[in-house]
């Protein structure tokens, strides 16, 4: 089997693209833009305490951070020398989500990207006050994801929009920018930012990653090598060597053996509701439909306008939540046919009886957008994943679990 070696974890010798011709060093052209400026008088000081506080070394020379999209959390971890132990420095909540647990596939997927990637851009002119960009497509998603129009643009940014980067608002992106930025200067080139579904450990996370697998058995392989790099660094706190084979799949290069948790089943109480099905059903086969197109089927006013209606429809499913939980997290399958008109919605069967037929009345609703096109408009199956949450979350600093 032939190998290729991930350079995102190990290498160090990238350069990134807002940095100035050399005689200009990083972190001083970072400062002449008037953002980053005002991020620095923000936030530096009180990055300085926080670490102090926390007896870690200012400015850190490593930085590794984490993103769990389930959680809605993303993690910053820190350590001053190659052998340290890292150590978490803080945790920020993601504040909004757009697409689906699974990695992004294609351009216009609404999907965040899932695996192993580093920060290849700091931008401090950006539409979304600041960002740090995350250098997907990978090798991996090279081989995986279309070949044609695989997307791109990923970001950590502020703000709290998305149509398939990471957004933490302004505050925390300020923070995150100046704590990279300084760790940048100081020689760290290459920093890592894994993409994970869930935070594996919980138990609650590994009921609904058991639900999720049985709709998608597909996904199950990448599932398995995220868990590996996953534990390899709750055990460790050292990153392993993540390598890529022929076929774009991840693996460590390390010995490494955990041990898979034991999902726990636990079924929705169904109410008293009849479960709905679609109204609007087209007959369509595999034949109808292609592993890529030319373009993607559109949303009237585009993907921020579809944003729009999914975040509407999940304070509306809100009311159906039940008590015992403050989260679910439920896809919708859905097909743009090639006159654009939206059939064939299907609901997780995790959604009880009132939130199934919400949704579909919501999504057949929507009105027509534009087919998808290869040489003439053609089907296509898309999903979308809704996030249900007792409460609307704060996007601020988290405590640890």
């Amino acid at each position: 089997m032939r190998l290729i070696v991930v350079f995102f974890l190990i290498a160090t010798g990238f350069v990134v693209n807002a940095q100035p011709p050399k005689q200009r060093d990083f972190l001083s052209f970072q400062k002449s833009f008037k953002t980053v400026s005002e991020a620095f008088v923000n936030k530096e000081d009180s990055l300085k305490a926080q670490f102090e506080a926390k007896g870690l070394v200012w400015p850190a020379r490593f930085v590794y951070i984490r993103s769990f999209k389930y959680d809605s959390q993303l993690e910053v971890w820190v350590k001053d020398k190659k052998k340290d132990p890292y150590k978490l420095f803080k945790r920020y909540k993601v504040c909004a989500l757009a697409g689906n647990l699974g990695p992004k596939r294609f351009e216009g997927d609404y999907q965040v990207p899932e695996g192993f990637y580093y920060f290849n851009e700091f931008k401090p002119k950006s539409n979304y006050h600041l960002a740090l960009g995350i250098n997907y497509p990978n090798a991996s998603d090279r081989k995986l994801s279309d070949s044609i129009r695989p997307g791109g643009d990923v970001y950590v940014h502020g703000s709290c929009v998305t149509v398939g980067c990471i957004p933490l608002t302004d505050a925390p992106i300020e923070e995150l920018y100046v704590l990279t930025a300084n760790t940048r200067n100081a020689g760290q080139e290459f920093i890592p930012i894994h993409v994970f579904p869930v935070k594996f450990k919980k138990p609650k996370n590994q009921e609904m990653m058991a639900k999720f697998l049985e709709l998608h058995p597909d996904y199950e392989p990448m599932v398995n090598s995220m868990m590996s790099v996953y534990y390899y660094f709750e055990q460790k706190k050292q990153l392993p060597t993540i390598l890529i084979n022929s076929k774009g799949g991840y693996f460590i290069a390390e010995e490494f053996k955990y041990t898979t948790p034991k999902y726990v089943e636990q079924k929705f109480v169904e109410n008293a509701v009849p479960r709905n099905k679609p109204t609007k059903v087209a007959n369509l086969t595999d034949k109808d439909f292609f592993p890529s197109v030319y373009k993607v089927a559109a949303f009237p006013g585009g993907n921020a306008a579809f944003q729009v209606f999914v975040e509407k429809l999940q304070a509306e499913l809100s009311e159906y939540l039940l008590p015992a939980k403050k989260r679910i997290f439920v896809q919708v399958d859905f097909v743009i046919d090639k006159e654009g008109n939206l059939v064939n919605v299907n609901v997780a069967n995790n959604a009880n009886n009132e939130m199934n037929n919400l949704i579909i009345k919501r999504f057949e609703a929507l009105p027509k957008w534009s087919p998808a096109i290869r040489q003439e408009p053609v089907a296509i199956k898309l999903q979308q994943s809704l996030m249900i949450e007792a409460k609307p979350m704060e996007a601020a600093a988290v405590e640890e679990d």
